[in-house]
């Protein structure tokens, strides 16, 4: 398996009256002693198992299972990828890492993607740092509540690079479409989204609704699809401030050309990919949070289909301009709805 390259030693932390940028760059994973790597053959060694990273090296040095197989070849087409379409390569700074977090007593590193199944990660996340048995159980507030997931950002450099160098690392992406409909319906159309239409359905209509109503202005309660694909493609949107993480794009989220990714797993293959990445973990009775009855994947595919085919051409063509690194990176088609020009 490739190694992260290394750019530079980790600059040291500069203190400063306000947040001090810092330029990392992941140093190279260290290779175990062949002697260790015999005797951690059964999986143990000295009362310790070995890590999920170890383990998925093994099955990479063994012969593959078909879902060992899938993932080697997820990760050779993202590095393919990345090489084409990175013509220059920067260092990472410590806000690339805002959205990893961090499990040390699992040794794990996962960037969450909103609208990818994040609530459900960040629930096991709790669930194998609590010892708690099914991690459905835990609501959806508590699974996001501010500080009680450590950021790999707020960790020194040496430490920040131990992580990157020995953890399993991964991230679970969706069909770029599909996420940023999910995204809309979830945010900006449902009426238990008030604070969300109250901070950008409200400044939406003000920017893209000549002659809007009182209420609308006030409220930004009934954003139309539309406005809000018109709102993401307008320059003084990214002007004013970062995308939301919402629809932000998961490469910018994520930064897979300068983290190296053991797992990328997919929303289509959620399942699949979800019991993959609890394999390696090693703690059987931890099961991920079952999906809904109807297939999901379906189901998204209709509702983007339907929002989009009301956009015309020329606004498709740009959109997907805007998302086309995710298509590129994670080995997605454009939708076959589309109708670009």
């Amino acid at each position: 398996m490739g190694r992260r390259s290394c750019c530079r030693r980790p600059l040291p932390v500069v203190a400063s009256l306000g947040a001090a940028l810092l330029l990392l760059c992941a140093a190279p994973r260290a290779l175990r002693s062949a002697f260790e790597h015999k005797a951690l053959g059964s999986g143990w060694f000295g009362g310790v198992r070995k890590s999920p990273l170890q383990l998925l090296r093994d099955l990479d040095q063994g012969p593959r299972s078909a879902m060992a197989e899938v993932h080697q070849q997820r990760r050779e087409l993202l590095r393919r990828a990345c090489s084409r379409h990175t013509r220059r390569q920067r260092l990472l700074q410590p806000e690339d890492l805002r959205h990893v977090l961090v499990d040390d007593a699992h040794r794990l590193l996962y960037c969450y993607v909103p609208k990818v199944a994040c609530t459900n990660w960040k629930r096991v996340l709790l669930a194998l740092r609590g010892g708690r048995g099914d991690p459905g159980a835990i609501p959806a507030h508590e699974a996001h509540a501010p500080g009680l997931l450590p950021s790999l950002a707020d960790f020194a450099p040496a430490e920040v690079n131990r992580r990157l160098r020995d953890y399993l690392t991964f991230l679970f992406v969706r069909e770029p479409f599909e996420r940023l409909a999910s995204a809309y319906r979830n945010k900006l159309a449902r009426p238990h989204s008030a604070a969300f239409q109250r901070r950008y359905g409200t400044r939406i209509v003000r920017r893209l609704r000549p002659h809007a109503q009182p209420d609308a202005l006030a409220r930004g309660h009934d954003v139309r699809f539309a406005e809000f694909l018109a709102y993401l493609l307008d320059p003084r949107t990214r002007r004013h401030e970062p995308f939301n993480e919402h629809w932000e794009r998961a490469y910018a989220l994520c930064h897979p050309c300068l983290v190296r990714y053991d797992v990328v797993g997919k929303f289509e293959t959620l399942a699949d990919d979800a019991a993959f990445v609890l394999d390696l973990v090693g703690e059987p009775g931890l099961r991920f949070p079952a999906p809904p009855l109807r297939p999901k994947k379906d189901l998204t595919r209709d509702q983007a289909r339907r929002l989009f085919q009301d956009i015309s051409p020329f606004y498709q063509r740009r959109l997907f301009d805007l998302y086309k690194m995710d298509f590129l990176l994670f080995n997605y088609s454009a939708p076959s709805y589309l109708r670009l020009q």
